[in-house]
This record gives C-alpha cells, structure tokens and sequence, in this order.
C-alpha cells in the first residue's frame, strides 16, 4: 500500500467483507431454527446435528478444492475465449478490482501482512456454499441418512454450485459473454440450483412415512414449533442484508473500460462490476421482501409458514434483477414469483408425490427459475455486466441482458447442475444402501438411534474398564 488512500481503500474492503460473513453467518443460524422448528421432536437432535456438521465438511472441501473450482472454470468447457491474460489490466494492475480478486489465487491464504482480501473475500463465498448445503437440507429432513446429507452438502457447496458461479457470476464467465445471463443477487446461482439439486434428490428420496395416505392423497405435517420457524426465517431476511452486500465490490475505479478517459470515478458495482449502490439495493431488497410477504398471506388465505417463507421467496425472486429494477418493479416482481411457486409446489406435491418438507424447492428453486425469466424479459437489452460498455474479449463486446439467454441460464442452474447431479448422487447413494434411514428407525426417530447409540458405546466402554 503506496499511501494513505491505498491503504484506507484496502481496509474498507476487508472489513466490508468481514462484516458480510458476520451478517451472513446469520442464515446459517436462521437455518437451523427453521428445520428443527418444522421437524417433529423426534427427529430435532438428528437436525440441528446435521445442520452443524455441514460447517466443516463444506468449509473443509471448500478450502481445498471448491474455490479452485471458481477461478478454473469460468469459460466452461471451452466456450468463450478468456479476458484474463497477461496483457489484461485485471492482471497487472494495482486496482481495487484486481485486489479483491486476484489476491485470492496470488497468495498464499495465511496469517500474512501482505494478505488483506483473499481470507474475508473467501470466507464471503464460502457462506454462500453453506447456504446452498443447507437449503437442501430443509428439503429433506426426518429421512435422510448423516453419511448421505454429508456426501450431498459437500457436491452443492463446494462443486456443483460453484460451477455455476464461475459460470455465470465471474466476470470471466461465458454464460455472461454468450448468453447475456445476469443474476445479480444469486436468484439462479445460488438458489435455483440448490432448489433444483433438492429435487433431483427428494425424487429417489421418496416422502415420509405417512405423509400420503393409501389413496395418495397428501396429509399436512406442519411445523411443530413456529416459534422457531418464525424467528429462524426472520434471522434468514437479517442474513441476507449481508448476502446481498456480499454480492458488491465496496469500491471500484470506472476507468477507461468505461468510457472514462483520464477519469477515475470511485464508486460500489454489483459482482459483474456494473455500477450500483447500497442505497438502490436497500428499496429493492425491503420492497421484494413485503411484496412476497402480501402475496404469501393471500394466497396461503394467512398461513404463518407459508408467509414468512413467502417473503424470503420474493426476495429471491426479484434477486436476480435487483440492482436495476424500480422498487415497484422488485415489489410486483417478489408478488409474482411467490403466487407461481406456491402454486407449483402443491400441483407437483399431488402429481409426483414429492414431500419436500419445509417448500425448499418452491421457496428457492422454483422462485429463483422464475425470477430469471422475468429479469430477462424487464431487462431487456440492459448490461449484462460492467464489460458490455466495451470490447473486452476478442475484440466483441458482452451479451446484453435478453429473454433467451435467460431461460437459458435458468435451465443450466436449475436442472443441468441442479437436478440432474442431485437425482444421479443421491441414486448412486440409494444403490449403495446409504440413502435413506430404515423405517424403524423413521418411526421411532433419527434421536432415538442416536441416543441408543450412544448407550452402547457406554456399555462397551463399561465393560472394557471392569
């Protein structure tokens, strides 16, 4: 750091970060709230279990493998010539740009002087992938064995999902440069994926015991304590102030790639470098939330479960637009994804005898698909990201923002690296005898085994110490 401003940028950035993951960590307790709020008691140690042990398998993988995965892969298999070479100012360049980013793959992640972004900037997506894992988890809870929900945590949150992200949230990502795809606050990233993955899985799964009845009809198992479901979606709607900071560069130099000669003009941008502010973000986020609140509470004719669900749903839905739409826009937009997810998740509920236990896959997956498509066709013709201003790559500009590119992109995010991985692992499990928890132990409950468990190993302890 050369001198004052430097060094001031750089701190700013790596507390603004830090912050992020603090607020984040939020959701991941909100999530454990909500899945042991709508599980019945006999299941809630086995949940709450479940839940914590995601922390280190995901963080574990993560450090290993699953951040190498985002910088690897954002041109996919090939598809789009890369803009990171040795000629690009994004490499050789001192910028805040090239701070956040490329110190991440340049130093070593270490108690260091020198490192002041990779550690925090890794931590930020690193609670994205804990909150892929566990919007899986909340879909299928009370039947899952812990061997299989760890082998599944650990593909969303450290592969599959990130696949996605350096596809189509990397600035280098061909999804963007081909497709005009733009999902600005993860609607298809992060949740139509994990949505999708969720189902590809509840479909090997199967339902609860009792939760159809021998005509096939679905029966209601409600939350047993909404208490907890309450407060753990509203620690969700807290978490995800710090989900969509997380989501901005703090600060950024509009320099020459923007038509800004001789001009620095310091300013926050959303993920793809387009421009953007806390303050714009802030109407939208407030607005899609009480959007999706109304509409839960009319359409569930006032069910608290679905309500408060309902307002994380209108949320994601209008994520993926939020950085450009008007607050009514991101309002009418949250309104629209929820009434066509709840619809949804009831028809496919009747018609495939899918049980998914707290609406994770309407909630996330179904809201996150429809919210892409309806930024593709509000956002027509806009930026995709900041590097559609001019010709970055191969001497052509990016594709801008466009109603096929988006259906595109939802397809690719919920069903090609959602669903499809997630139905193929969780068969693989089933073959192998891992998936699923005996019925016995269903009925009696996943805390019974663990307790009786437990009791043994004390009685082998027991009788070694005689």
């Amino acid at each position: 750091m050369t001198d004052q401003l430097a060094a001031l940028t750089t701190i700013f950035t790596e507390f603004y970060y830090w912050v992020t993951v603090v607020l984040m960590f939020l959701i991941h307790v909100g999530f454990c709230m909500y899945e042991v709020g709508a599980s019945r008691y006999k299941h809630h140690q086995h949940t709450l279990m479940k839940n914590t042990m995601l922390i280190p398998l995901v963080t574990v993988t993560w450090f290993l493998f699953g951040w190498w995965i985002y910088w690897a892969f954002p041109t996919g298999p090939g598809l789009a010539p890369s803009i990171m070479n040795e000629s690009s100012a994004l490499i050789t360049d001192d910028s805040a740009f090239s701070s956040v980013y490329y110190k991440a793959t340049s130093e070593l992640m270490a108690i260091n002087l020198g490192d002041h972004i990779s550690g925090v900037f890794w931590a930020a997506f690193l609670l994205f992938s804990w909150t892929a894992a566990s919007i899986v988890s909340g879909a299928i809870i009370e039947r899952i064995t812990t061997f299989a929900f760890g082998i599944l945590a650990i593909a969303i949150g450290s592969v599959f999902w990130v696949i996605d992200a350096a596809w189509g949230w990397h600035f280098d990502g061909w999804m963007l440069k081909l497709l005009g795809y733009h999902d600005a606050y993860a609607s298809g990233v992060i949740h139509a994926i994990a949505g999708g993955f969720a189902l590809g899985v509840l479909m090997v799964l199967g339902p609860r015991i009792g939760k159809f009845s021998s005509s096939g009809e679905p029966r209601n198992i409600g939350p047993r304590n909404p208490w907890l479901v309450t407060i753990g979606l509203f620690l969700i709607y807290t978490g995800f102030w710090g989900f969509y900071a997380a989501c901005n560069i703090p600060i950024f130099d509009l320099g020459p790639e923007y038509g800004m000669e001789g001009i620095s003009y310091w300013t926050a941008t959303n993920i793809y470098v387009t421009p953007t502010t806390l303050s714009g973000i802030t109407f939208n986020f407030l607005m899609s939330l009480s959007g999706g609140l109304l509409a839960g509470y009319w359409i569930a004719k006032g069910d608290p479960f679905w309500t408060y669900s309902s307002g994380l749903a209108g949320i994601i839905c209008a994520s993926a637009g939020n950085d450009l739409y008007h607050p009514i826009q991101a309002m009418i937009i949250g309104m629209i994804g929820v009434v066509i997810s709840y619809k949804l998740h009831y028809w496919v509920e009747r018609k495939f005898k899918i049980d998914d236990a707290v609406g994770a896959v309407a909630v996330h997956g179904y809201a996150g698909f429809i919210g892409l498509v309806i930024c593709g066709f509000v956002l027509n013709g806009y930026p995709s990201s900041g590097y559609s201003v001019g010709a970055m790559w191969d001497g052509t500009t990016y594709a801008t923002i466009n109603p096929l590119g988006q259906f595109l992109g939802a397809l690719i995010m919920f069903v090609v690296l959602g669903l499809i991985p997630g139905y193929v692992i969780a068969k693989v499990l089933h073959g192998m005898g891992k998936l699923r928890i005996p019925r016995d132990v269903e009925i009696a409950g996943l805390d019974y085994e663990i307790m009786e468990t437990a009791k043994k190993d004390e009685r082998a302890v027991s009788s070694a110490t005689r």
